[in-house]
């Protein structure tokens, strides 16, 4: 299978500029022939910005339908992050897309850190879905810290997940570069173990630019996108704050077997 990983660049409250350059991205990878392409989190309106209390849509929705169309014509699968407007709650949310537009899965972000609670609600539930590919699981972001959330990339794999994909936004501070590595032990390590673990891919893309608004203003996205499987990291975006980029990795999707526990 092989995976394109748009990094893409997201401006807060920016929802068009934003879907233009991702349109570019995907585009780019089916040229590129590319099975699925996974984009950020909240690429719309960008991870924590204000602009998600009046402008944030329902999926289906403007946003959404926007990338559906842009599956079924590309023929190419896509999972993205989106955030959605249900009645007056609002979600971080991940969906799949297959090759004939359709939305097959939808995630809301359960592990939100503090920061986010004036904008996105917890999510409820967690889910895989069978496709061409074998099963897939979805989480955003911080469901795959070590610390408190990795619980989620757990559960994905003992529910039968073949590969687990992971719109990210992930921040460092404005002084960080790229000889400080600030996401080995932070993203790495856990993704890593969920990898060897269980014997499956995790895929994790993230943004890139500087974040205008909420509570990281000032902060930055600096992008180091990850596809790890067991034998360690496989591909990985480039750091940079200024633009976006694409890589592409192929994967391995083993034959599902059932993880239990070992007493």
């Amino acid at each position: 299978m092989k995976i394109g990983m748009a990094q893409l660049l997201v401006e807060g409250g920016e929802p068009e500029r934003n879907l233009e350059r991702a349109e570019r991205l995907i585009r780019q990878a089916k040229a590129e022939n590319c099975d699925l392409v996974l984009l950020p989190e909240a690429l719309d309106l960008a991870w924590t910005h204000p602009s998600v209390h009046n402008e944030a849509e329902p999926i289906p929705g403007k946003f959404s339908d926007f990338f559906s169309r842009l599956a079924a014509e590309l023929n190419i699968w896509l999972c993205l992050g989106l955030t959605e407007k249900v009645g007056d709650k609002t979600f971080n949310a991940a969906i799949l897309i297959n090759n004939s537009g359709e939305i097959i899965l939808k995630y809301h972000k359960i592990n939100l850190l503090e920061v986010e609670f004036p904008f996105y609600e917890v999510g409820k539930k967690v889910e895989v879905v069978e496709t061409p590919f074998g099963k897939i699981g979805l989480n955003i972001c911080a469901d795959n810290y070590y610390e408190s959330g990795l619980h989620n990339a757990h559960i994905l794999a003992r529910m039968g997940a073949q590969l687990i994909l992971s719109p990210s936004s992930w921040t460092v501070n404005h002084f960080v570069t790229e000889e400080m590595n600030p996401y080995q032990e932070k993203w790495v390590k856990p993704l890593l173990l969920i990898a060897r673990q269980y014997h499956i891919p995790v895929i994790s893309v993230t943004s890139v630019g500087y974040i205008v608004g909420g509570p990281y203003e000032g902060k930055k996205m600096v992008g180091c996108s990850l596809a790890i499987d067991e034998t360690g990291i496989l591909a990985q975006g480039e750091f940079n704050e200024f633009a976006g980029d694409l890589k592409m990795v192929n994967v391995v999707i083993k034959k599902g077997e059932k993880k239990g526990v070992q007493f």
